[in-house]
């Protein structure tokens, strides 16, 4: 699938920010959440179209991405084919639209981070979990562009499994690839030197949604490596749960009151239904929220392209779903074609409790009210619950950004290219073939 960038010429500020690029960026759960821990991004890369759909009808209707709207290019496309900073003769960059921002096309360390939520399945406890082995594995196309792009910082997220002790090798390899050190090339099991990057890698954490005030149960394993020369005598602090957990209960309370609410409005049997329904609904809800777990949600899973359509997942997640008053068998229409197409038996007074909706699965992942979804209602679900959600995401770029920051007032200076950047060798020191040749990536 080519690539396809969305261009325009606007003229730009020149201030300085923090900028991103973001690979896999699906339907925009990281770059909201980067975008409000004061990331501006200068591209967007999404394989699948109703994502990039989504992502550029939010670009371009919503005020606060009005400096995405500028400077960033939402491009559709497989993130193999995606150019940067072109190094063939004749090549273009897809990064366009930045470039009149940055006054010049992008160069090597002048980015500030590179971000990536890379394929989960490889490594998903859902799945097979061939890792390295799975045609999916994006792991090798991020160290790529972190080796092009030589960003301040990197960070890369991913599905608990990522952590599993059969991972460990390949989790060191990729470690060692951006710091330095000893590991097994994955392709032949064989352990050799690598000279790095020149990133310190802040090691892998797990970091639970629930505890960034998402009312879903969802731990993400999230990879953060900062520049060496950046982050000197600075430290990255891991962010912390913000509090109490949030119920779904009182998550999708308003949003169950207005599905319900024109059935109540019509009176009679239907009427005395939708409020036996609803009541039905805020009591097991509530009641959950006595529980252990604080009546949060399980995970979210987007679905498989290859088998049917959305449901709320396997067995156990939907037998989780129904101690919260829901029923997982499926994804009801939305409000407004949940009334034009008479769909409220199978929607909302389902003997198991409501389906949710798009939007509300949207509100348990940490979306904002007021992002779209484009596409119809199955692709627009895989969309939500693939995500990663908002808040975690804003709470990690916090932190990330904080370091980046102290290191802008510590050292009195911007982002720019370097003559030599960490990692990289001057031509008298080279000796061999080049690290990224070498470690096949």
């Amino acid at each position: 699938m080519g690539l396809q960038a969305h261009q325009e010429d606007p003229m730009g500020p020149s201030d300085d920010v923090l900028t991103s690029i973001e690979i896999c960026a699906g339907a925009g759960g990281q770059a909201i959440g980067l975008h409000k821990a004061g990331f501006k991004h200068l591209a967007l890369v999404e394989i699948d179209p109703h994502a990039t759909e989504t992502l550029q009808g939010n670009i371009e209707s919503l005020d606060e991405w009005s400096w995405e709207r500028e400077y960033c290019d939402v491009i559709s496309g497989d993130v193999n084919e995606f150019v940067a900073i072109p190094d063939k003769p004749g090549q273009e960059s897809h990064v366009k639209r930045a470039q009149k921002y940055l006054g010049k096309p992008l160069s090597q360390g002048e980015l500030s981070l590179l971000a990536g939520g890379v394929p989960c399945p490889p490594f998903s406890h859902a799945g097979k979990q061939l890792g390295k082995d799975d045609e999916r594995d994006l792991f090798p196309r991020i160290l790529e562009l972190a080796d092009e792009l030589r960003p301040e910082a990197v960070m890369i997220e991913n599905v608990r499994g990522i952590k599993d002790a059969k991972f460990e090798e390949y989790r060191k390899y990729i470690e060692v690839r951006l710091q330095g050190g000893r590991a097994k090339r994955p392709e032949t099991g064989i352990e050799e030197h690598f000279d790095g990057l020149g990133y310190e890698v802040c090691e892998w954490e797990v970091l639970e949604a629930s505890d960034f005030g998402v009312p879903q149960l969802r731990p993400r394993a999230v990879l953060v490596a900062i520049r060496k020369d950046v982050l000197g005598d600075l430290k990255f602090v891991w962010p912390t749960a913000t509090g109490s957990p949030t119920s779904v209960f009182r998550a999708l309370g308003d949003s169950m009151e207005l599905r319900y609410d024109p059935y109540l409005k019509m009176g009679g049997d239907l009427a005395r239904l939708a409020r036996k329904c609803l009541d039905r609904w805020k009591g097991e809800a509530q009641k959950a929220e006595n529980r252990k777990d604080f009546g949060v949600a399980p995970t979210l899973v987007g679905g498989s392209k290859k088998h049917g359509g959305a449901d709320l997942g396997p067995s156990r997640a939907k037998a989780a779903w129904g101690l919260l008053g829901v029923s997982g068998v499926g994804v009801a229409n939305s409000h407004e074609d949940g009334v034009k197409k008479k769909s409220w038996d199978r929607d909302l007074f389902r003997d198991g409790g409501p389906m949710l909706t798009v939007e509300q699965a949207a509100i348990i992942q940490g979306f904002p009210d007021n992002w779209k979804f484009s596409g119809g209602k199955t692709a627009q679900y895989r969309q939500v619950g693939n995500a990663f959600p908002p808040p975690v995401a804003a709470a990690v770029g916090k932190a990330i950004a904080d370091v980046l920051l102290a290191a802008r007032e510590r050292d009195g200076r911007k982002p720019g290219p370097a003559e030599v950047l960490p990692g990289q060798v001057t031509p008298t020191l080279a000796d061999g073939a080049d690290d990224r040749q070498r470690a096949g990536v």
